[in-house]
């Protein structure tokens, strides 16, 4: 008999180092700030860091903390700011407006509604029982959001960072400062207390 031949190597496929991201389309974008906005009630913000972060995992805790950071210092509605910023990250200006129009445009046709309904039946008193039902949940729905968006904090063990968000709400919430003098004074000192640390970690 002859003797056998040795087993042929077969060539590994070649894999990619690394799997791109798969980005949101227009009608994805569009799809989930239409959600969040529907969800969101008496608040987006809870159900826009669920949906980016913990759903889709289009963005990590950290980065949707620092996105929503920048938002909170432009003008305009930081959640509406937050929309086109996303929107644009992954898909240019076309992805901004689709995540914009899917955050606005539901609610807007609702409020419509909505108001037309108040404006003949608002007297009502169990109407008014229900709308402060309504803003205590949204309270509720606020708080739990601040506990998660410091989660990373936290982990991290950034005390510097949590003394300074703790400070911002005494100066606000407890003495009621201005805001626009807390943030001037804020704002800086945060940017000044990052890069001092940033470059301590690389020393």
């Amino acid at each position: 008999m002859p003797p056998e031949s040795p087993p042929v190597a077969v060539p590994a496929p070649d894999l990619p180092a690394s799997t791109p991201p798969i980005h949101p389309s227009l009608l994805e974008l569009f799809i989930a700030f239409a959600k969040m906005s529907l969800a969101g009630f008496g608040g987006v913000l809870m159900w826009a860091r669920r949906g980016i972060v913990e759903q889709h995992r289009w963005m990590t805790a950290d980065e949707f903390n620092e996105t929503y950071a920048l938002c909170h210092f432009l003008p305009g509605p930081n959640i509406v700011n937050l929309s086109f910023v996303f929107g644009s990250r992954f898909r240019g200006i076309a992805g901004g407006l689709a995540a914009f129009a899917g955050l606005v445009g539901p609610p807007m046709l609702i409020a419509i509604v909505l108001a037309a309904i108040y404006a003949r039946f608002g007297e009502i008193d169990a109407l008014r029982r229900t709308l402060e039902g309504v803003a205590c949940a949204a309270v509720g729905l606020l708080i739990a959001v601040i506990f998660k968006m410091a989660t990373p904090l936290v982990k991290r063990r950034d005390v510097v960072g949590l003394l300074v968000m703790l400070a911002v709400f005494v100066a606000i919430g407890l003495v009621r400062w201005p805001l626009q003098i807390v943030l001037l004074v804020a704002v800086p000192l945060s940017l000044a207390i990052t890069i001092v640390t940033r470059r301590k970690v690389k020393a």
